[in-house]
Order: C-alpha cells, then sequence, then structure tokens
C-alpha cells in the first residue's frame, strides 16, 4: 500500500514492507519505487523494514516542484525517515539519488547510520576530450543529452538499453512500458528535465562531512564514466578515512540493482548487517 509524507512542495509516496531494522530505498531519475521491486523481496526476507521511496515528480509522488537538486531530494528522504519514525536508517540511493544520500548523511547523523551508493552521481563531473573516444560513453552522454534538451522519451528508452548491457532483466519489456507511461503523465518529464540538469556539486560539498560507514556500489560496465571504478574510488577518497568502501559488479552496466540483483543484494546485506544492527 502506498503511503505519503508531506513536504514544503507536495507529498512524497512510499511503500512499507517488512519488518526489522529500517532500510529507504531512493531510485534514479526518470524512475519510480518499481527499481527496487527485486531487491525489496531479498531484503524482506533477510529481516529488515524496506521503505521504497517515489522521489518528487516521480511515480506516485507530487509531479511539479520548484526544484529537483541532490539537496531537495535529500531533505525528502530525511522526512520520510522522521515520519516512519523507527530510528536512524541506512539510506540506499541510485544514480541521483547517491547523491542526496550523501546529502542526507553529512546534514543528520542521527537519522543515517549508514548509506549505500548504487552508481552515484555524487561528485562534481567534467567531460575530457579524450573521454568522447570511449564509444560506449560517447553514445550514453548524447543519448543522456537527447532526452534531456528535447524531452525524447524515445532517447531515454534507448539510454536505459545502452545502460544495460549484456543481460535484461526478465520484465524488460514491461518494465520499459511503466517508464514510458510514466514520463508521458504531466510534469514528469520536465521533472527528468531539471534533475538532468541538476549538477552534483552540493553533493561533492558534503563527502567530506559524511561520517557514517558508506558502501559505493559500480558497475564495470557502467556507460555514465569512463572509467566507472575510479569514479567510486574518488568518491571513498574524497570521505574521511575508513568510513567508504568501494564494490565493483563485473559486467553491470548504470542500474546493478536491476541487471544484477543477486550480487547487489549480496554486497547490500553484508554491509547491513556490519552496519544496521548497531
Amino acid at each position: 500500500m502506498s503511503e505519503s509524507v508531506s513536504v514544503p512542495g507536495g507529498t512524497i509516496a512510499y511503500e512499507t514492507s517488512g519488518t526489522g531494522p529500517p532500510v529507504v530505498l531512493a531510485h534514479g531519475m526518470g524512475d519510480s519505487r518499481a527499481a527496487y521491486r527485486f531487491v525489496v523481496p531479498r531484503l524482506v526476507a533477510a529481516g529488515y523494514q524496506v521503505v521504497a521511496v517515489d522521489l518528487r515528480g516521480c511515480g506516485e509522488s507530487s509531479a511539479r516542484w520548484p526544484s529537483y537538486s541532490r539537496t531537495d531530494i535529500a531533505g525528502d528522504l530525511l522526512a520520510v525517515i522522521r515520519h516512519i519514525d523507527r530510528g536512524p536508517a541506512v539510506l540506499v540511493g541510485h544514480s541521483i539519488s547517491g547523491g542526496a544520500a550523501t546529502i542526507a548523511a553529512a546534514r543528520d547523523a542521527g537519522l543515517v547510520k549508514g548509506v549505500i551508493e548504487l552508481s552515484p552521481f555524487t561528485r562534481p563531473q567534467s567531460v575530457k576530450l579524450g573521454d568522447l573516444r570511449s564509444k560506449r560513453y560517447r553514445t550514453g552522454v548524447l543519448q543522456l543529452l537527447g532526452a534531456g534538451l528535447f524531452g525524447s522519451v524515445a532517447l531515454w528508452s534507448r539510454y536505459l538499453d545502452h545502460a544495460y548491457p549484456g543481460s535484461k532483466p526478465a520484465d524488460w519489456t514491461d518494465r520499459l512500458a511503466r517508464v514510458k507511461a510514466m514520463l508521458a503523465e504531466p510534469g514528469r518529464m520536465r521533472a527528468l528535465r531539471k534533475m538532468g540538469l541538476s549538477a552534483p556539486t552540493d553533493a561533492g560539498a558534503q563527502l567530506g562531512n559524511v561520517r557514517c560507514p558508506a558502501l559505493i556500489v559500480q558497475g564495470s560496465l557502467d556507460p555514465d564514466w569512463v572509467d566507472p571504478r575510479a569514479e567510486g574510488e574518488a568518491i571513498v577518497a574524497a570521505m574521511p578515512a575508513g568510513i567508504g568502501q568501494l564494490a565493483v559488479i563485473e559486467g553491470a552496466g548504470h542500474y546493478p540493482h536491476d541487471q544484477y540483483p543477486e550480487e547487489t543484494v549480496s554486497l547490500m546485506l553484508a554491509f547491513l548487517q556490519a552496519h544496521a544492527h548497531a
């Protein structure tokens, strides 16, 4: 059952499953909490209360907001954690929500006891001319730019196909159909475009202020970076010493939790067993 919490500017929808230490899941732009459909039952079976959130502008949350920055999203996620009133949670963020998780952890250590960032955009990005020699990276960048500039659902769908190199989920056709249907709703594509224009400088500025344990998970074939491992290493290096750790899932693209849920959840459970019960 979908629930919601009111925050300044609208409402944030979420769904709670299971019992145990709380784990809050936040998806990436142009998506919904359905992105974690393979993750939620595995975490529930392992003994966690899972709270899957629809970001502002996405899923069942309000569509139209004044802004869609990582700082905004961090505030929404902290509001959800306060609302469920189960004490500090481990916060899982994918892509733009990885940056939001960084900010949330830095802003309120009393509510966030650990962060897991999946393919996170949590550092300022720069494109070097030599980067464009990588066809995988070049193709992804052009598709993302096209989707953002023109508000094209077709280009976003092509990017998603590219961002899942190799194996696709068994329900891939249905997944794409759900994403397209959501983006056809009034205000949803605008939210995607605004998120895409939101630079991760706010998240990067908070990396040094994170005090809780952090796990960074990258896919080795993520087209959003020329070298996904190097990006993950840079994120860990920007955190205080001993705070962060990096794991790379071989063969995964930008959506490791959807493309390789067993491997991703295995990493998550090891982290949760170490840090969620303290």
